[in-house]
């Protein structure tokens, strides 16, 4: 990467194609699966995967979810801790998932969790792992600080070739969307979040070497009461889509689409009822790519709740994409 885009505040009424309400998938049955959905994840049979990261304040407990979006049927398989992600593998029913500080396999059909790393961030004390990716059977991911204050959690590496766990930042504070691109010359570049700095950077990264380089900056909201959470590529590869968290009582909440290479504002998705918008993805549905966003009801109070009945659905709205986005299996 030779030159760095300028950083561009980005603002509602810059967008160049038309604005899409979306409207609720589904509907979880419990507050524990409505608290803090995230990280949809399309599987090989038209089901989509997704993950409770945590079934209430108090809650040292998540899930692995998996929903017929067709039936509305939810099948919910709790988990030994806290997960920040999970993404399905090449054994059918087995996902590939960060809990708590560690990393491990956790088969559906059985109940069972299989540890594949442990000790991740244990040179600092209150984080857990969050929000990752899957590339080349790669795994790229973050913590967070559980009072999300310091910065102090890890940005890592697993490369699955040698079962290797690099660290590559050791400066975040609540580790979120991530995104590889790989650009005209083969080189790859991370695209990242930490939610409190408001910004969405990206680097030069190396998986081979495990190395990252200089940040710059993509799109800054620093202007903004809002915070960049989940985050994917579209399917040309040339845009990102990003869920945004707004602590506020807006009467929607937002996705937003921005140009990679300028940090444009493209498009709009809002989701009546439900201003915590988590993590985005792109499913087909009835034969149409639909991107389907998560949203939380966490740090609600209860006259909020009340204000924002769609609060901890998951939401689908149209698109223009003919295509969904690259959602690989780890291969194990």
């Amino acid at each position: 990467m030779n030159h760095s885009p300028k950083p561009r505040q980005a603002s509602e009424d810059r967008v160049m194609t038309i604005s899409t309400e979306c409207s609720v998938l589904f509907r979880p049955g419990s507050d524990e699966l409505r608290f803090l959905p995230e990280g949809p994840y399309s599987l090989q049979d038209g089901r989509i995967s997704w993950v409770a990261i945590q079934h209430g304040d108090d809650s040292v407990a998540g899930s692995i979810n998996i929903l017929d979006p067709n039936a509305g049927e939810n099948q919910s398989h709790e988990l030994p801790g806290r997960p920040g992600f999970a993404f399905p593998t090449s054994r059918p029913g087995v996902f590939v998932a960060g809990v708590e500080r560690s990393l491990g396999f956790y088969d559906t059909n059985t109940g069972t969790w299989t540890e594949l790393c442990g000790g991740v961030d244990s040179n600092v004390e209150n984080t857990i792992i969050n929000e990752g990716v899957l590339f080349r059977d790669n795994l790229i991911f973050g913590c967070k600080d559980l009072k999300f204050e310091e910065k102090k959690a890890g940005l890592y590496l697993w490369r699955m070739h040698d079962r290797s766990l690099i660290q590559l930042r050791d400066d975040q504070i609540c580790s979120n969307g991530k995104a590889v691109v790989t650009q005209q010359d083969g080189s790859l570049v991370l695209v990242d979040i930490d939610s409190p700095s408001k910004t969405i950077t990206r680097f030069p990264l190396d998986i081979e070497s495990g190395t990252i380089g200089e940040p710059s900056t993509v799109v800054d909201l620093t202007s903004e009461p809002i915070f960049p959470d989940g985050m994917i590529m579209t399917p040309d590869g040339r845009s990102l889509i990003v869920a945004l968290y707004d602590p506020g009582d807006p009467e929607f909440g937002v996705a937003r689409q921005y140009s990679v290479a300028s940090g444009e504002l493209e498009a709009v998705w809002t989701c009546p009822g439900s201003p915590r918008v988590t993590c985005p993805q792109l499913v087909r549905i009835d034969g149409q790519v639909q991107l389907l966003l998560t949203t939380a009801v966490e740090h609600m109070e209860q006259e909020q709740k009340q204000r924002h009945l769609n609060a901890g659905c998951l939401f689908v709205g149209g698109t223009t994409f003919d295509a969904v986005s690259d959602q690989p299996v780890l291969t194990v």
